[in-house]
């Protein structure tokens, strides 16, 4: 049975479909390499002819680039490589005339070591800002103050001579950890988000919001038990993250984002967590009305592959109870490499691409369509000459690169993909470049013009935006599940395997919304699916 909340009416966010935006990489309307948001807002038209409901931009901010835009030196600053805040305005201006609603990354856990915040901070002990960052004095031998690892290898402390300190990085040292502890830290954060309210944004996507507070004690963290077999590549990836973040004062802080939100009606709010206990967190953070709307971690997106006990596992965390927050899925995005290549394991990645995209449409949540999942691209090979992602660099050739899902986005087949005059600032690959949105578009059998007929299916369907999910049958290869609203149920069956399966899926007569593959109600060959509503249920 829906729950008593979904046969209210639903607010916008609910049930839709985000489609992620990385900059850098979408349109260059300048001719320098790089993407800007006019070219993002020149390109609208495809966004808003998929059929989704929203966009998601990556940060644009005003930073040096040390971690392409998540270093940000000026939070209400749009980076002169990206435009201007005009250009942010006429961006905005265009989406809502196409139906489009904005949702705009915010980093509260660390600014750049650029921004003003922090030269003010690491000018003086007795500086204004002094506490707006965590800083820590040394061991009496001159170590860091505890065993705190960042993400980029090394630890998470960085020494400071002017201010006699070390500074706390869970990142990169230039991207030095804010003290949200600080209420004026809090406050301060705050009046950005205030910011972009104003300039008409309809939600935030709240990066690493897990490691945006610490444990003031600053204690060390114990390390993970050895396993066998496993090898780690970062330092990072020995602790239990116990101390250095996950600290449970950051959820009344989303308490406070959720509350400016609503101050402005229908704000989207949708935190990133990661890490060991990320289900737990993400329950925290958004339980009841007073906190956030939803969260998304890492489920999928570091999977290494797609399997229906994988899918049942992650589906079972939310089951719809009374008071519940809303989960957000992706398969892709800008730090996680191409689903296809990750998980495609037959020589028709068309297959496999067009199957995935169906299982994403039907989940019970918000799905995330990464730019260039609905052309079905593969992960790109980048030469290490040619890297531009810190991570890849620091543990080449261990991390598998983030920049191979970051590539520029092939609008043509011709060279440079239509991308940029210029030369682009990551290669993008040939086979790719095939793959491009004028090859597909007005193809029926397509990657993109499946996305889009998937994507009309479930705007029109209220049973897979707002329905309960209820799990059928989870065995190595099939995948079947209901989506259930007021007594009306869709019946979604899934064969992830490389060998045909006769089944019978239960509740028919059917009506067909979609086969895939050549799914029926009777026969789900390799890599397909099958998605109907049953006219045995009422």
């Amino acid at each position: 049975m829906a729950s008593l909340r979904e046969k209210s009416a639903p607010p916008w966010w609910r049930g839709a479909s985000i489609y992620q935006i990385y900059p850098r990489s979408f349109q260059d309307s300048d001719g320098d390499g790089v993407g800007d948001l006019p070219g993002i807002a020149g390109r609208l038209d495809h966004i808003a002819r998929l059929g989704v409901d929203a966009i998601w931009i990556s940060p644009f901010f005003t930073s040096p680039m040390k971690d392409f835009g998540y270093d940000i030196s000026d939070f209400r600053g749009v980076d002169p490589i990206f435009g201007r805040i005009e250009d942010f305005d006429a961006l905005v201006a265009k989406a809502h005339a196409l139906d489009l609603k904005v949702i705009i990354d915010q980093v509260y856990a660390h600014s750049s070591d650029q921004h003003r915040w922090f030269a003010e901070s690491r000018s003086s002990p007795q500086s204004d800002k002094a506490d707006w960052y965590v800083w820590a004095d040394p061991k009496p031998d001159g170590t860091p103050p505890n065993n705190w690892q960042s993400v980029f290898g090394g630890p998470a402390w960085t020494w400071d001579a002017r201010r006699g300190q070390y500074y706390m990085h869970t990142f990169l040292k230039e991207q030095p950890q804010l003290n949200l502890h600080n209420v004026e830290v809090q406050d301060a954060l705050l009046e950005v988000a205030r910011f972009w309210l104003e300039r008409g944004v309809d939600g935030f996507r709240l990066d690493a919001l897990n490691h945006a507070m610490h444990d003031p004690l600053l204690r060390d963290n114990p390390p993970v038990p050895e396993e066998p077999g496993v090898r780690r590549s970062r330092p990072f990836d020995f602790q239990i993250k116990l101390h250095s973040q996950s600290q449970p004062e950051m959820v009344y802080f989303a308490e406070r984002i959720r509350g400016l939100a609503n101050e402005y009606g229908a704000i989207f709010t949708m935190a990133e967590i990661g890490g060991d206990k990320a289900l737990e967190e993400m329950k925290a953070f958004t339980t009841g009305d007073h906190r956030l709307n939803s969260a998304y971690g890492f489920d999928f997106l570091y999977s290494p592959e797609l399997t229906p006990k994988r899918v049942a596992e992650a589906m079972a965390g939310w089951p719809g109870d009374r008071g519940e927050g809303w989960p957000s899925w992706a398969f892709e995005n800008h730090d996680a490499p191409r689903a296809v290549s990750r998980w495609c394991k037959t020589e028709q990645p068309e297959d496999f691409a067009r199957v995935k995209m169906a299982l994403l449409l039907c989940l019970r949540g918000d799905p995330i369509i990464y730019q260039g999942e609905e052309l079905g691209l593969e992960q790109d090979e980048v030469p290490f000459e040619l890297l531009q992602d810190p991570e890849a660099i620091a543990n080449w050739p261990l991390t598998l690169s983030r920049d191979g899902a970051r590539t520029p986005f092939p609008w043509t087949d011709e060279p440079g993909g239509g991308f940029s005059d210029a030369v682009p600032w990551l290669p993008l690959g040939d086979a790719n470049r095939a793959r491009a949105a004028s090859v597909q578009v007005g193809e029926p059998q397509s990657m993109l013009e499946t996305t889009r007929r998937l994507l009309a299916i479930r705007r029109d369907t209220p049973e897979l935006r707002l329905g309960s999910f209820d799990l059928v049958r989870a065995t190595k290869h099939v995948l079947v599940f209901h989506r259930e609203l007021a007594g009306r149920r869709v019946v979604c069956g899934f064969n992830l395997g490389t060998a045909d399966v006769d089944l019978t899926l239960p509740g028919g007569p059917f009506s067909t919304l979609a086969s895939i593959n050549g799914g029926t109600s009777t026969m789900l060959p390799t890599m397909s699916a099958y998605i109907a509503k049953s006219a045995g249920y009422s």
